[in-house]
């Protein structure tokens, strides 16, 4: 059963979830589920897989993974330790309404996936993005009307090279294909081109009631300026997006350093997504406390 649970919950991350592993580490007395007995929880749907023993012990671990899974900064891991009697006392003990008698000490484990940005237009600032991406450890794919700037030769460590034309673009990716990305970046070389796919995949988004916040649904990103930006909302609010999500829209992209060369930008935009991704506000100067 461990073996299946940590398989699952791989294959989990790898989609893009975030998963919660609650495993029992030691026990003492009468319990449900002996040492090395784990559960995980998924955030998309809260399925889990596994046990930890059942009873009233394993229905109080569910709600806190759930709890977990919630919330927005995360504690990535605790261990708690129940006495399974009402009566139950001790140094950090939570008592529950059991007849076991023994107890039991659980470590819970936020596993949280890393970040997957789809790279729109292939052009320098894709080109310096990518391999600091690459140094992170984060995946990254590429989409390029033009061949050149969606090859392998030019991205060699993308999971996914899409050359295709923006309405196949578009229609490649329903729901569960955007829900793989953490960040959808777009960096096209052509306006026009980046207003088709940009106003396709939040017309999907919409469909179905899709929030920006990198988890559920991927962050989306503009690259370009205010005036930019503005026209693009417009052709949006005449296509039927509705203003609240269009308000999620981040434009333009990057912690504000004045970045002005592609390598400039490419440390402005990693530095946002690492500080969205962590829950970390840069303005803030509490934040290393």
């Amino acid at each position: 059963m461990t073996a299946a649970v940590l398989t699952w919950a791989l294959t989990q991350i790898g989609q893009g979830q975030k998963v919660v592993i609650a495993s029992v580490v030691e026990t003492s007395g009468s319990v449900p589920g002996k040492a090395g007995a784990r559960l995980a929880m998924r955030s998309s749907d809260l399925q889990w897989i596994g046990t930890i023993g059942g009873a009233g012990l394993e229905m109080t671990v569910l709600k806190r993974c759930r709890t977990m899974l919630d919330e927005q900064h995360l504690p990535y891991g605790e261990v708690l330790t129940f006495g399974l009697n009402k009566g139950a006392k001790g140094y950090e003990v939570t008592p529950l309404d059991s007849l076991c008698g023994g107890r039991v000490t659980l470590s819970l484990e936020v596993l949280v996936p890393m970040p997957h940005v789809l790279l729109i237009g292939g052009g320098h600032c894709a080109q310096a993005i990518a391999p600091a991406l690459d140094a992170l450890g984060w995946d990254h794919s590429i989409h390029d009307t033009r061949a050149e700037f969606s090859a392998s030769s030019l991205f060699p460590n993308a999971k996914q090279h899409f050359h295709l034309t923006t309405d196949s673009f578009v229609n490649h990716h329903g729901i569960d294909e955007l829900s793989t990305y953490s960040d959808v970046l777009f960096l096209g070389h052509d306006w026009a081109e980046d207003q088709t796919r940009l106003l396709g995949l939040l017309e999907t988004l919409q469909q179905h009631n899709s929030t920006l916040d990198g988890r559920s649904s991927p962050r989306i990103g503009v690259i370009g300026s205010r005036s930019k930006w503005q026209a693009f909302e417009q052709a949006a609010r005449d296509q039927g997006i509705e203003q609240a999500l269009l308000d999620q829209v981040i434009c333009p992209i990057g912690v504000n350093i004045g970045a002005e060369s592609p390598e400039e930008i490419a440390v402005a935009v990693v530095a946002q997504i690492m500080s969205l991704h962590k829950g970390v506000d840069p303005a803030d100067p509490t934040w290393r406390a």
